[in-house]
C-alpha cells in the first residue's frame, strides 16, 4: 500500500512524516497479506481448514460435525467395583450421546458433502471423488452392480477415523434409493511391480 501517494506536494520534504508513512505502509502490506493467506489456509481451503473454518463450512453446507454414539452394551472397562478409570468415570456410555469429530474427520465430511452437491453420481465421477477424498491412502474405485446397489472397493484397510466416517456419513454421491456397500482390502495383494500384478495381469487378492 503506497501511503506516500496521499502526501500533499508541500509535505514531500517532511522526512519524519515520509518515514512514518513508509513504515505504516510496510506494516499494512505484511499484515494484509498474512491475514488473507491465513484466511485461505484456515477457512477457505477445505483441505487445510481449522476447527473454526470447518464450523463456517458446516453452516454453509448444512452438515452436522458430530455423530450419535450408542450406549455401551455389556460391562465397561475400568477398575474396581464401579469400573472407574483414571478420571473417576468408566470407559462406557450409559445413554446415547453426541460425539464430536476430529478436525481431520470434519474436513473429510465437508469435502465429501461439497463434492456431492456438484456431482451427478455417475461411476466416473464417483471414482474421481474417491481419488480426491482417499486417493492418498491407497486405491479406491466403485462398481455399479445394476441392482440399485453400488460397491466401493478400498484397496487398503481404513483406520478407525475413516471407518467411523464410512459408517455414519454418506461419503459418495449416489442417486436416491441406491445402496452403497463397502469392501476393504485387509492386507496388501501379492504380485509384481507397482500394481501388484500377477501372471494374468491381476493381483492375488479378492
Amino acid at each position: 500500500m503506497r501511503l506516500t501517494h496521499c502526501l500533499l506536494w508541500e509535505h514531500e520534504e517532511a522526512a519524519e512524516l515520509l518515514s512514518l508513512l513508509v513504515s505504516k505502509g510496510a506494516w499494512y502490506d505484511a499484515e494484509h497479506d498474512r491475514f488473507w493467506s491465513d484466511w485461505v489456509r484456515d477457512v477457505f481451503d477445505l483441505r487445510t481448514a481449522n476447527a473454526f473454518g470447518c464450523s463456517v463450512w458446516a453452516r454453509i453446507l448444512a452438515v452436522r460435525l458430530d455423530l450419535i454414539a450408542p450406549a455401551t452394551i455389556g460391562p465397561s472397562f475400568g477398575f474396581g467395583a464401579n469400573n472407574r478409570n483414571f478420571g473417576r468415570g468408566n470407559f462406557g456410555r450409559r445413554v446415547p450421546g453426541r460425539v464430536g469429530l476430529s478436525v481431520e474427520q470434519q474436513r473429510l465430511v465437508l469435502r465429501a458433502r461439497y463434492l456431492q452437491l456438484i456431482s451427478r453420481g455417475t461411476v466416473p465421477e464417483i471414482n474421481r471423488i474417491l481419488q480426491i477424498l482417499v486417493g492418498d491412502r491407497g486405491p479406491a474405485w466403485v462398481i455399479d452392480n445394476h441392482d440399485m446397489t453400488t460397491t466401493v472397493f478400498l484397496g487398503f484397510a481404513p483406520d478407525s477415523q475413516l471407518r467411523q466416517i464410512l459408517d455414519n456419513f454418506p461419503l459418495i454421491p449416489v442417486p436416491a434409493g441406491v445402496q452403497v456397500n463397502y469392501q476393504f482390502a485387509v492386507q496388501p495383494a501379492w504380485g509384481f511391480g507397482d500394481d501388484n500384478l500377477n501372471f494374468e495381469h491381476g493381483g492375488f487378492a479378492e
